[in-house]
């Protein structure tokens, strides 16, 4: 088998270095070569966990819990990536940065793509049978929002939006794992997640703009134009609103409000720092979105020990 590399993952990453041959096609079909969609993915999990043992009083969130949403992240990351491949293998094989994905460049056949797809959902269905009732069928009704996904980018100039309700689903598992139910604290958290989302979506759309208009392919990025720089950082003001209104509710200490104060000033700097016509910084403030969700989630942790 061909190992083709994919144009926009880091060089000398773990999957290129150490995964056998026969895996690498498959590694970055899940986009195991590239983490951090799948850190965006956990991010929103993890915030809600610690977010309901706060509001519980207890010192940490559940280990177990936090663990299962790991494993569940990187499969249904993968899973929804080899789907979205799947759906647009004929854009991808037409746009600069994809046509080396491992379908449209013949590394992965369909077929192959479809059972690999069905593997990856299967674990992420085993970690979903682990919580309880309520967060099962919260899981089960996310799947809408993520099948719907790979289309809208042929609809709408808002595929970033459909996008924030996939990724920022975890928002409300975390709580209802704990919980068993939800209340207005995690839909709060949610809906924060939503705004980050199409903030940071919108950013990483930069890279593929050019592509993206002959191809007809929509976005935020081609909608707002120029404009691209405001419109996130009004994005990611709306979704820091939320984010403190939940932790408001949730009646959070100091330092998660450090942490996201903290935060917020990463966000600020990712706003100040946008350039349009730069897809190599485009990429590099998307992926600093980690650190955000990273720091909000360590000052929700270190708030239950005080």
């Amino acid at each position: 088998m061909t190992d083709i590399r994919v144009a926009d993952a880091q060089r000398g990453n773990l999957t290129d270095r150490y995964a056998p041959s026969w895996l690498k096609p498959y590694a970055r079909l899940a986009r195991w070569d590239r983490p951090i969609g799948w850190w965006l993915l956990l991010i929103p999990c993890w915030w809600s966990a610690a977010l309901a043992s706060a509001s519980a009083g207890a010192a940490l969130p559940n280990i177990v819990h936090l663990v299962l949403f790991f494993v569940g992240a990187v499969a249904m990351r993968g899973a929804g990536c080899t789907y979205n491949d799947i759906v647009d293998r004929d854009l991808d094989a037409g746009v600069a940065r994809t046509r080396s994905r491992p379908i449209p460049s013949g590394a992965v056949s369909v077929r192959a793509a479809k059972i690999f797809l069905l593997v990856q959902a299967l674990v992420g269905l085993a970690v979903l049978l682990s919580f309880n009732g309520f967060t099962i069928l919260l899981g089960i009704a996310s799947l809408a929002v993520v099948a719907a996904y790979p289309f809208m980018k042929r609809i709408t100039d808002w595929p970033q939006s459909v996008l924030g309700l996939a990724f920022s689903w975890g928002a409300l598992m975390g709580w209802a794992a704990w919980h068993g139910s939800l209340a207005l604290p995690p839909i709060l958290l949610f809906a924060g997640g939503v705004a980050w989302t199409i903030g940071y979506d919108t950013i990483y759309a930069l890279q593929d703009k050019e592509d993206d208009a002959i191809m007809g392919v929509r976005s935020t990025a081609r909608l707002f134009g120029d404009r691209t720089p405001l419109f996130v950082g009004l994005f990611y003001a709306v979704a820091t609103l939320f984010f403190a209104v939940s932790f408001w509710t949730a009646g959070v200490g100091w330092i998660a409000w450090a942490g996201l104060a903290l935060g917020t000033l990463q966000l600020m700097v990712q706003v100040r720092s946008i350039d349009v016509n730069n897809g190599d910084k485009a990429l590099h403030l998307f992926k600093s979105n980690r650190s955000f969700g990273l720091v909000v989630f360590l000052g929700l942790v270190l708030d239950g020990f005080f």
